[in-house]
């Protein structure tokens, strides 16, 4: 495997001295218990807004509202400087409203950032692969604790790369920046005493796995199409068929998906209006697909593909607990499921479309979670090799089942 095409540029000395900003918001982390102690002096050193542009997006309710640093420049320093995800690139959408265009790059919210940074339990010494350079702000981190020359940071877009090398290197770091497909990792910088990857995944790359050191980990977001997401941890070792990297889920990190990996589409794109679909009833409590991440995490193992859209009436609430409609789909087989849930009741109207049997698989999910104390998703991890993955439930000798018909007892 070759390494991604990019830039490399040598280790420079220095280090730069504390932002007064930078360190009100590790202060502001620290008292808030977010911030490991180790990881305190790298963050009041790195200037978040050397690094978030000028022009970037704001969640909002109804979408990502546009914030101009040159309209509004307090409050564009005021955002910057506190806990709060940044959308710093869209995919294009010239015809589209805004409220529907795809966040494609963020700075992440420092809380999760630290989190990351402290599972990935880094040592002097240590080499870090960082996968996804982003805006550079954790490339930054790396390099203000571990040295320029410790750290290889890929990205895969070539203008949120140039954009990030040229604030690392006005901030006085130069790590080893590269362009190209993470999902590859970089044999020539390899090995890896430590992976962090700032996108969800469904599955480990296997170069990732093989890449890494024997004692090294891999921090990585991970989910599926109904659940975006966890945070893995995994520890790399060895058995007779290779390398392998066995972890638990260790909280939780809803990221962007890996370009490759992501779902695109509207879920109701699936569902035609001239097809009814086969009617019929179900017992599946479709609350728990709604209000229950636990139990949305195991189904989503079980089903993978399967995304979700709730429908409400005009005048339904949310918190109201009124009637709804789940609907299940996967656009890959163009199949779809939906479940009419009215409150108190035991049975439900539900209909099905395609050749994907979308509702069984949800129901013997959920069957399985409860049959097994709706385990919590920090109680479920993954073991992945060069061959694949398996998921696994408390301990890698205990893995999911591998068909639907073994998921009940």
């Amino acid at each position: 495997m070759s390494s991604p095409p990019g830039i490399d540029t040598p280790a420079a000395s220095g280090s730069p001295a504390t932002v007064p900003d930078a360190a009100a918001l590790a202060a502001e982390l620290a008292a808030a218990g977010r911030l490991a102690p180790d990881w305190a002096d790298a963050w009041a050193r790195v200037d978040r807004a050397a690094f978030v542009p000028d022009r970037v997006r704001v969640p909002a309710p109804d979408g990502y509202h546009r914030l101009d640093r040159a309209d509004d420049p307090a409050r564009w320093h005021a955002l910057v400087h506190t806990d709060t995800a940044l959308i710093t690139q869209v995919e294009d959408g010239t015809h589209a409203p805004e409220f529907s265009l795809r966040p494609t790059s963020s700075a992440s919210m420092p809380r999760m950032v630290a989190a990351m940074l402290a599972h990935l339990d880094v040592r002097e010494g240590h080499r870090v692969l960082e996968i996804g350079t982003g805006v550079g702000i954790t490339a930054a981190l790396l390099a203000t604790r571990l040295g320029d020359d410790a750290v290889v940071s890929i990205e895969l877009d070539p203008r949120v790369a140039a954009d990030a090398r040229g604030a690392l290197h006005r901030a006085g770091h130069h790590p080893h920046l590269l362009i190209g497909d993470g999902t590859c990792g970089s044999v020539e910088h390899a090995p890896y005493d430590r992976v962090l990857s700032t996108f969800s995944v469904h599955t480990i790359p296997p170069a990732w796995v093989a890449q890494s050191r024997p004692g090294g980990r891999i921090v990585t977001p991970w989910g599926s199409a109904l659940y975006n997401g966890v945070l893995l941890a995994l520890d790399i070792d060895t058995d007779t068929t290779g390398p392998r990297a066995c972890g638990r889920v260790v909280g939780d990190a809803a990221f962007m998906w890996e370009r490759g990996q992501g779902v695109r589409g509207g879920v109701m794109d699936t569902v035609r209006d001239q097809d009814p679909g086969t009617p019929g009833t179900t017992t599946l409590d479709a609350r728990l697909l709604v209000d229950d991440r636990d139990a949305t995490f195991c189904t989503g193992l079980f089903a993978p593909g399967v995304r979700r859209s709730i429908g409400r009436p005009p005048d339904a609430t949310r918190e109201g607990g009124g009637e709804f409609t789940l609907w299940l789909v996967d656009a890959q087989s163009r199949s779809w499921a939906c479940v009419d849930h009215t409150p108190g009741g035991t049975v439900f109207e539900s209909a099905v479309h395609g050749p994907r049997p979308i509702l069984a698989e949800v129901e013997a999910a959920l069957a399985w979670w409860g049959a097994h104390g709706r385990p919590e998703r920090t109680r479920f991890g993954l073991t992945a090799t060069a061959s694949g993955q398996t998921a696994w439930l408390d301990d890698p000798s205990n893995p999911l089942p591998a068909t639907h018909s073994d998921m009940c007892p």
